[in-house]
């Protein structure tokens, strides 16, 4: 048996196992989406109290009171500012690292099973293709048997080949909107948490210009 009989015989098994793979798939990518969006509801804090409330505790000198702020808020944000505040002591460039560290850390934490999702909305249209290729195949084959007559058989290898199609681009089209929704939502708060990280930053710069100006 020659390598076109054997993709015919696997082609002649049916396309519904595409159709059972592309539902597995899309049940899985649903989990993914409602723990992602759960998680970032979770974690999500009013940037502009945020930062008003870290301005306030930090030109009032209150390094413990602007910590307390930052350990009462669950965003992603407000735990990198924490990091430069808990290295207060050790001078701006090693509270600078430790606020890049959580930055990473944060990042990996938020883009968690993202890369499912991604690959999903990528590559799911193509296995609905897949199926599609197996019910045109099968269609050609009832055709064949049935001597060149529109049969129910045949239309119903034809419905099926069209469903593979539609199911992949269903499966794909929420898993690809989801993904940029979460990717725009990471940008954003990345970018607020850098923001948080600079006033720290300027803080901790300002108060070591001032210790380490002659007294008059």
């Amino acid at each position: 048996m020659d390598i076109q009989e054997r993709l015919t015989a696997f082609a002649m098994l049916g396309a519904t196992w595409v159709m059972w793979l592309l539902v597995g798939i899309s049940v899985i990518a649903l989990a993914i989406i409602l723990e992602r969006a759960y998680y970032f509801f979770a974690t999500n804090d009013e940037f502009a109290k945020l930062l008003a409330s870290l301005l306030g505790k930090l030109k009032d000198g209150d390094v413990d009171g602007a910590k307390a702020a930052m350990r009462a808020s669950r965003s992603v944000e407000a735990q990198v500012a924490l990091a430069g505040l808990d290295s207060a002591e050790d001078g701006p460039s090693s509270a600078e690292e430790r606020m890049a560290k959580q930055q990473t850390l944060s990042k990996l934490s938020m883009e968690r099973n993202l890369a499912f999702l991604g690959t999903v909305g990528n590559n799911a249209p193509f296995v609905g293709l897949l199926g599609t290729v197996i019910g045109i195949i099968r269609s050609f084959q009832e055709l064949n048997e049935s001597q060149g007559q529109v049969s129910a058989g045949l239309m119903a290898e034809v419905g099926e080949a069209l469903v593979a199609t539609a199911i992949g681009l269903l499966v794909a089209l929420p898993a690809v909107a989801a993904f940029n929704t979460f990717q725009r939502v990471i940008k954003t708060r990345a970018t607020r948490a850098d923001a948080l990280g600079r006033e720290v930053l300027a803080f901790l710069k300002s108060k070591k210009r001032d210790a380490s100006a002659p007294a008059e």
